[in-house]
């Protein structure tokens, strides 16, 4: 078994809401089940990506918890920001999911080179 194999909450396990989207808190306990991830790659190099990765989770958990039953899906936090006209604000749950979902991204790309067989850090980074 690997780390992510036995993760208590994975992506691969969020069941979608029909038209509703992706379902706030479980993609949010997927994120934090992530983050012990960064400090395994090392405490240091991934740092500043782990601060970023937890402050972006910590954002839109707090937009989350103002009204679970409201924005019990991504979807709707971002269209309730939108509608709002602070979906572009700084600090916006809305920015966060964006930067959130960038760190992702490149977590996801990293692993994949070290997966490829790549043993440079700087080279997968």
């Amino acid at each position: 078994p690997t780390f992510f194999s036995v993760m208590s909450n994975r992506f691969s396990d969020i069941e979608l809401r029909e038209e509703q989207g992706i379902p706030t808190e479980e993609f949010l306990e997927s994120c934090y089940a992530i983050v012990p991830v960064l400090d395994k790659l090392g405490p240091t190099v991934f740092a500043p990506v782990k601060m970023d990765f937890v402050g972006n989770i910590k954002k839109i958990n707090q937009k989350f918890i103002t009204n679970k039953e409201e924005f019990d899906t991504l979807q709707k936090i971002v269209l309730h920001e939108v509608n709002a006209g602070v979906a572009q604000v700084r600090n916006s749950a809305t920015e966060a999911l964006l930067w959130l979902k960038r760190g992702l991204k490149f977590l996801k790309g990293f692993l994949t080179e070290v997966k490829n067989g790549e043993k440079n850090i700087q080279t997968a980074l």
